[in-house]
């Protein structure tokens, strides 16, 4: 009975004494932890910016949401000095009354572009006050991306004469996937049409390299044949997760330059 006694101290403190946590994400951190490492240096986070819309019957609709963090959890690794906020789900996606835009899906979130504004706005002001330098707001949706530098601007400048934060749009995160990732793709024999802006092969290709679990690839030939009207622009069929990492690559090379080039220079 001794004996054990004595194990399960030792093992007690075993785990009393475990270093902490390495996840780059500040929700999985205590407050302490999280304190440390600004303190430590790592004054640098990434707010992943994501949304939850329709994507076609074959994407599910939090797919911005866990491409943005996932990516976002890379980023940081790279960086080293990093940590990740908790993704923002909710995001501008048309009028609610009358529908427009991706509200005429079922399961779309939208709230008004002020609101968004106000949260990032709010975001920023609390990072800024917990030791952090560099706010970085990483969008995976294009509809948002100009909230996104009117956010930053405004705080720039109030903050202009004083030392400490600074706010970055990362809009290079997501121009990539329309520019680099889109060039890779077509090198490799695809074709404009198939590619598509929303929920076609490039969409699809990135969702399989972060998460197939979100894919569903029994429902590519509906998605093809369904068009626009089912919310799909593109041809999802010929989508593969090696398709998909070609993006998912670029997204964090760029991402992790345009971040080190302007911590630097400020």
């Amino acid at each position: 009975m001794l004996a054990c006694l004595v194990v399960l101290a030792v093992a007690s403190r075993g785990a009393l004494a475990a270093p902490p946590p390495t996840s780059p994400y500040l929700e999985e951190l205590t407050w302490t932890e999280l304190r440390d490492r600004v303190h430590a240096g790592a004054t640098t986070v990434l707010v992943p910016i994501g949304g939850t819309e329709q994507s076609g019957p074959q994407l599910a609709l939090g797919k911005h949401n866990q491409r943005a963090k996932v990516i976002a959890g890379r980023i940081a690794q790279r960086l080293g000095n990093a940590v990740v906020a908790p993704t923002l789900a909710y995001v501008p996606e048309g009028a609610i009354t009358p529908p427009a835009a991706h509200m005429r899906f079922t399961g779309t979130i939208s709230i008004p572009e002020p609101v968004f504004e106000a949260v990032l706005e709010a975001t920023a002001r609390s990072f800024r006050q917990h030791g952090f330098r560099d706010v970085v707001l990483l969008g995976d949706h294009g509809g948002y991306q100009k909230s996104l530098e009117r956010v930053a601007a405004k705080l720039n400048r109030e903050w202009a004469g004083q030392p400490g934060c600074r706010v970055l749009a990362l809009v290079d995160y997501y121009r990539v996937t329309q520019t680099d990732f889109v060039e890779a793709l077509k090198a490799k024999g695809l074709r404009s049409d198939e590619i598509g802006s929303h929920a076609g092969l490039a969409d699809t290709a990135l969702m399989l390299a972060i998460d197939p679990t979100m894919v569903r690839t029994d429902a590519f030939e509906q998605a093809a044949t369904a068009g626009p009207r089912d919310g799909v622009h593109g041809d999802p069929r010929r989508a593969t997760a090696e398709l998909g990492r070609l993006g998912v690559e670029r997204q964090i090379d760029r991402s992790v330059q345009v971040i080190r080039d302007a911590t630097r220079a400020r």
